[in-house]
C-alpha cells in the first residue's frame, strides 16, 4: 500500500486586551513517529521572539516545545506545519482478538503476578483522570457491546458504532470544560466529548483506553474547493489489547483509523495533550482564533496561491 503524504498546518492567534508581562507556553504540536506515521518536515513559527525555547518529550513520549517570554507583547501567533507521510494500516481481525474479560483480568491488580513492561505501561491509562470519570453508569451503558466472551475488539467496535449512532455532532452543545457526565445525559457534543465518553466506558468496564489527539483529512463539499483553515484538531480513542498492542477507534466517524488520521499525541484525556496551555501575567480578556487546514500532497499548490506560498514561506513538498 502506497504511502499518503499530508500537509498540515495550525494556526493559533491570541490578541489580548491588555499587554501581556510574562508567559510561559507549551506545544505539543509536533506529530508523532510511529511505524505508520512519519514527519517528513516540521517547523514552528512563533512572534513574538520567545526569550527561551526548549524541547523535550513528556511521560507519554510526546513531542512539548516550552516558550517562555518576558517582554510585553498583545499578540501571541503560533504557526505550525508538517508534512507527514502515513502508510494505510491494515486493519485488525476483530473476531480474532482475545475475549475482552481476559484483557480485563490481565490488567487487574495482582501482587503476585508479573506484569510485561508494556502491560505495566497501559495500567496508567485505567483509571479516572481529569476529563475521564468511572461511574457505574458508564459500564451499564457499555455493558450491552460486552457479552460474555466477545472478543475485546469486537466489543469495542460495537461500542464505537453505538455511540456514532446514539450521539449527536454538535459544537453548540459542549464547551472544553463540559463535563463528561453531561455529554452523557445530553448525548450531544464533539470529537473530544465524543472520545471522553468511550474512554470513560472503556475504562469502567476496566480496560485501558487513551486518548489521542491530532488531525483528520476532511472532505469539502461535493462541488466546493478545500478552503484554507477550515479543519480542526482531532480526537478519538485507543484501546490496550494483547498481543496487538494499542488499536484506534474514532466514534466521532465510526471508522478504524487507517489512512486519514494524523497523530500529534496521546495521554489519558484531553488535558495531557492540549496543543497548547500555558500561564500569562496580565493580558486581561482574551479567545484563541485557530485556523487548521490539512491537505494531500496533490491539491497542495492548488490550494495555495502564489502570493500565499511567498507571503507565508509556506514548506514545499519535500
Amino acid at each position: 500500500m502506497n504511502p499518503l503524504r499530508y500537509h498540515i498546518r495550525h494556526d493559533t492567534v491570541y490578541r489580548y486586551d491588555q499587554p501581556v508581562g510574562e508567559s510561559r507556553q507549551l506545544l505539543r504540536l509536533t506529530p508523532r513517529e510511529l511505524p505508520w506515521q512519519h514527519c517528513v518536515a516540521h517547523r514552528i513559527e512563533v512572534v513574538p521572539e520567545p526569550s527561551r525555547i526548549a524541547d523535550f518529550r513528556d511521560s507519554f513520549g510526546n513531542a512539548v516545545r516550552a516558550l517562555h517570554f518576558e517582554t510585553d507583547h498583545d499578540v501571541l501567533a503560533i504557526l505550525a506545519e508538517s508534512w507527514v507521510e502515513l502508510t494505510p494500516r491494515r486493519p485488525p481481525s476483530l473476531a480474532a482478538s482475545v475475549p475482552w474479560e481476559t484483557v480485563r483480568d490481565a490488567l487487574a491488580y495482582d501482587a503476585d503476578r508479573r506484569m510485561s513492561a508494556e502491560a505495566l505501561e497501559a495500567t496508567a491509562f485505567l483509571f479516572e483522570s481529569t476529563d475521564v470519570r468511572i461511574k457505574r453508569d458508564f459500564a451499564d451503558y457499555a455493558a450491552d457491546s460486552f457479552d460474555a466472551g466477545t472478543p475485546l475488539l469486537v466489543a469495542v467496535d460495537g461500542l464505537m458504532r453505538r455511540i456514532h449512532h446514539e450521539f449527536t455532532f454538535d459544537p453548540a452543545a459542549t464547551e472544553v470544560s463540559t463535563p463528561v457526565t453531561q455529554v452523557f445525559a445530553q448525548r450531544r457534543g464533539v470529537c473530544q466529548d465524543f472520545a471522553h465518553f468511550m474512554i470513560s466506558c472503556l475504562r469502567s468496564m476496566g480496560l485501558a483506553a487513551r486518548y489521542v489527539s491530532g488531525y483528520l483529512l476532511t472532505q469539502p463539499p461535493p462541488g466546493k474547493r478545500r478552503l484554507v483553515g477550515a479543519d480542526a484538531t482531532h480526537a478519538w480513542v485507543a484501546v490496550y489489547c494483547p498481543p496487538l498492542g494499542w488499536v484506534d477507534f474514532d466514534p466521532t466517524n465510526a471508522v478504524l483509523p487507517a489512512r486519514e488520521h494524523i497523530t500529534i499525541g496521546w495521554g489519558r484525556d484531553f488535558s495531557d495533550v492540549s496543543p497548547l496551555r500555558g500561564v500569562i501575567l496580565g493580558g486581561g480578556g482574551h479567545e484563541p482564533e485557530i485556523a487548521v487546514t490539512v491537505v494531500p500532497e496533490h491539491e497542495f499548490t492548488e490550494l495555495y496561491t502564489d502570493a500565499e506560498l511567498r507571503a507565508r514561506k509556506l514548506f514545499p513538498a519535500p
